[in-house]
């Protein structure tokens, strides 16, 4: 009896291990697929993004630059192309304003997120030191703390909650002729490349326009009429023109003294007959001709505007345009694309005059289908 008692005694330990095992190996079971999605999470979590989510974030970014450039070259005119770079700017900046620089001073011109466009206008910005003055000598995007403009500067227009700024220069030529100042306001959104590359597309679409201007005007001056050349006007004309040339700030520094912009730097042209010579033969091509100025100058816009759109679908997809146009199935293959910039274009010129010029659709015809429209395929809305 007592070797019984010993022999269940010893038995005892090893039934109540196993059933312990079989306990903790029944809860393990339960718990692995859960464990095992915590571990694979935790693991994705630690990795970089796959190549095809950073290529698509990657590619919504530049298309959002390449939209924003795309306004700013829809300008025409100087104020245009500077209102332009504001309203782009103000989507990688929660305030932005622009500030001219003439005779060494430099006074507000416009401002975004302040409250009011106007609310910047003529306030003296200090050259002489800080940000501003680092960014205006040297030629480059300066960072800063909101202290260093100037106690007058947050006085005006209030702090960013991070008191973190940006002063970028628009150089054109061989000068600084305005500086943008840019803060993150109260959400902190600042991107200082985004605006850098801004900058940068306006001063060459600004100097582009000059030269365009100047090209025009030097073809009427060469082509003059018989009365003009009996008597020549006087014209000064330059290489470049200054955007901001009617703009002379109010408040210039006493140290500086205030000298006359340079000759070089304006245009003067006093050529009334000699442009009704040249618009003359001209008119008569111009599809245009018969509209008024204001009118003509909408479809203008809105023809560039789809001109850049349409470029825009085909530098992100040359592989699919290559294939479409052999397959003859275009439009299947971007129509998330297309669509996506008829609307744009829509938006911005479906309720103007241009809207019966079609010119998004004549554009996809002629950039796009190489003017066949069977290359679209049948699917595309004629």
């Amino acid at each position: 009896m007592a070797e019984r008692n010993e022999k269940h005694n010893e038995a005892q330990p090893i039934e109540i291990q196993q059933i312990i095992e079989r306990a903790v190996a029944q809860a393990l079971q339960e718990q692995i697929p859960q464990l095992q999605a915590q571990i694979v999470q935790r693991v994705l979590g630690a990795l970089p993004a796959p190549a095809g989510e950073t290529s698509a974030a990657s590619r919504e970014d530049s298309s959002a630059l390449v939209h924003a450039v795309s306004s700013i070259h829809a300008g025409s005119t100087q104020k245009e192309i500077l209102r332009g770079l504001l309203d782009a700017g103000s989507a990688y900046c929660s305030r932005t304003a622009l500030f001219v620089v003439k005779t060494g001073a430099a006074s507000g011109w416009q401002a975004r997120g302040f409250g009011d466009d106007e609310s910047v206008k003529d306030f003296p910005l200090d050259l002489n030191s800080g940000p501003a003055a680092h960014a205006y000598r040297n030629r480059v995007a300066t960072p800063g703390n909101i202290a260093e403009m100037g106690g007058r500067f947050a006085e005006q227009f209030g702090s960013p909650a991070n008191e973190q700024i940006l002063v970028l220069p628009l150089a054109l030529k061989d000068k600084v002729a305005a500086l943008v100042y840019a803060d993150g306001g109260d959400s902190g959104k600042l991107d200082s490349d985004a605006l850098e590359l801004l900058v940068i597309a306006t001063s060459a679409w600004l100097e582009v326009v000059s030269l365009r201007k100047h090209a025009a005007t030097k073809e009427s001056i060469d082509t003059p009429s018989s009365v003009e050349q009996a008597a020549p006007p006087v014209q000064t004309i330059s290489s470049f023109s200054d955007p901001f040339a009617s703009h002379a700030p109010k408040h210039v520094p006493a140290s500086l003294p205030v000298e006359p912009e340079p000759a070089a730097e304006v245009v003067e042209v006093a050529t009334v007959h000699a442009a009704s010579a040249a618009a003359a033969p001209a008119a008569a091509a111009d599809p245009l001709a018969g509209l008024s100025p204001e009118d003509a100058d909408v479809h203008r816009k809105a023809q560039r505007f789809a001109r850049l759109l349409v470029d825009e679908i085909k530098l992100y997809n040359q592989a699919k345009v290559a294939e479409g146009r052999r397959n003859k199935d275009l439009y299947d293959r971007l129509k998330e694309d297309i669509d996506k910039s008829r609307g744009t274009f829509q938006k911005r010129y479906g309720g103007t005059v241009a809207a019966t010029g079609d010119y998004f659709q004549h554009e996809l015809l002629r950039s796009l289908a190489e003017d066949d429209v069977s290359i679209m395929g049948s699917n595309f809305r004629r």
